[in-house]
């Protein structure tokens, strides 16, 4: 995981771009592994862990009618995490250079799963200023390798977005 940081790093230096990320289902961990490589701050903008609901809505403008759609567990609500980061990390005065989103949203297990939407379903989603590509997996394993898988798939579908 340290190698694909580092390589995320490098991509995004080479372009004058910074990250920003907004978490659920990871608790951070997206973050975590970019802030491990030494000179991440010339990279790394923020980090959001939106939790609840109520987070997703309040820290990153993710829309209620969404939410009661499709759920937290869905692409919508990952391109919509993702937009918010991208948009509350430009702040008002557009001071921040972060041009690349990326969020994760899912079911760690071991509870929480439903037939429709099983543990170890992750959606996740990057974006650029207009562009935003998004994408569901599913992964085996329990709580701590599922997260993990998403952390991996979140960081390569950077490298991918880039």
């Amino acid at each position: 995981m340290n190698e694909l940081a580092q390589r995320v790093g490098a991509a995004l230096k080479e372009r004058g771009l910074m990250l920003v990320t907004a978490e659920s289902c990871t608790g951070g961990w997206v973050a975590q592994a970019v802030t491990s490589v030494a000179g991440s701050s010339d990279w790394f903008e923020r980090g959001y862990v939106t939790y609840s609901n109520a987070a997703k809505r309040q820290a990153l403008g993710v829309p209620k009618r969404i939410l009661e759609r499709h759920g937290a567990v869905s692409e919508p609500t990952a391109r919509a995490m993702a937009r918010g980061a991208l948009l509350r990390s430009q702040g008002a005065l557009n001071t921040s250079r972060a041009g690349v989103a990326v969020a994760v949203t899912g079911i760690a297990g071991p509870g929480g799963g439903s037939p429709g939407k099983p543990v170890g379903t992750v959606c996740f989603a990057w974006a650029r200023r207009r562009k935003i590509a998004s994408e569901t997996k599913r992964f085996r394993g329990g709580r701590t390798s599922v997260r993990r898988q998403s952390v991996i798939h979140a960081l390569r579908g950077v490298l991918k977005w880039l």
